[in-house]
């Protein structure tokens, strides 16, 4: 296969009025070397075949053609090879709008696939830090419940220790009694509630050990909140704690056994909030909190031994 041969001359021409070697030199051979116009009216018939911009190739040999002879060019030639360049023009630049179109269109899909993609990372994490936040929280229950069951075993084992009658669970988990006096019904506490809130202030300070200022700032909070409701039993916002509030997060809430004691002390646990409702304060059991927090603050070695 092989390149044919056309006029030269002719070829030469059309080069000059600006179409590529390819081009003319398909446009020549097929028109049959005989003019320029004739060369010109092919491309513009042939304008949107895919190869017309490839070198032509034939099997057979071509017979020289004679390259000497001058064709003049017209006028409406040159109009007609400014005409071709400029559709040839146009369409390059709608192939290459068309393609710009295409590359905006993966660019914005890549977008989108990257902003989903973000979006579900940001999912996943979200869903382990509840899974995280779930576990601390059932873990610190155990915890405390742990805590409960050791002090009502350990009473158990004391009343043992000292031949007294073992009281039942019921009695174990109630916080008073109930006697009448001159038709006058006032609790009287057992040393049960007392000493689960000691024990809590005792599991506090050991659990915190070396942070000595910090504990002493924690049990000063904790006793400021117990005499608020103490001096103000009927203000609701002295019994109404905001978990999320910075100061109480930064005293009580971050310390392990802050919210326990609390919790001890009557205040109930809600989604935001410790409430101690009003038909649930007992101020006798307040007082024994108050008078608890006072001893662990002054005495040096709260804590240090268990009784």
């Amino acid at each position: 296969m092989a390149i044919p041969k056309v006029n030269e001359k002719l070829l030469e021409d059309l080069q000059v009025m600006g179409f590529p070697q390819a081009r003319a030199t398909r446009a020549l051979y097929y028109s049959g070397n005989t003019s320029l116009e004739d060369a010109i009216t092919w491309m513009i018939d042939h304008e949107n075949d895919t190869d017309i911009d490839e070198f032509p190739l034939v099997d057979v040999d071509i017979i020289d053609i004679d390259t000497s002879s001058s064709f003049p060019i017209t006028e409406e030639m040159r109009m007609k090879a400014y005409s071709l360049r400029e559709q040839e023009r146009k369409r390059k630049r709608n192939e290459e709008k068309i393609i710009e179109r295409e590359r905006e269109k993966e660019r914005i899909q890549a977008g989108k696939k990257l902003l989903e993609a973000k979006r579900i990372a940001e999912e996943n994490e979200r869903k382990r830090n509840l899974a995280l936040r779930k576990a601390e929280k059932e873990e610190k229950q155990r915890a405390r419940g742990n805590i409960l069951k050791k002090l009502e075993q350990d009473k158990l084992n004391r009343r043992s220790e000292h031949g007294l009658p073992l009281e039942s669970q019921e009695n174990v988990r109630s916080s008073a009694i109930e006697i009448k006096h001159d038709k006058i019904s006032k609790p009287v506490y057992t040393s049960t509630k007392v000493e689960h809130l000691r024990e809590c202030l005792r599991s506090l300070k050991r659990e915190h050990k070396g942070e000595n200022a910090r504990v002493r700032r924690g049990f000063e909070t904790l006793l400021v909140y117990v005499g608020n409701v103490v001096k103000n039993p009927k203000e609701e916002k002295f019994r109404k704690i905001r978990l999320s509030n910075p100061l109480f997060q930064d005293r009580v809430g971050s310390l392990d056994g802050g919210v326990e004691f609390l919790e001890l002390c009557g205040f109930e646990r809600t989604d935001e909030f410790l409430y101690l409702p009003s038909e649930k304060i007992d101020m006798g059991l307040l007082s024994s909190a108050g008078f608890v927090l006072n001893s662990a603050i002054t005495n040096p070695f709260f804590g240090l031994l268990s009784t």
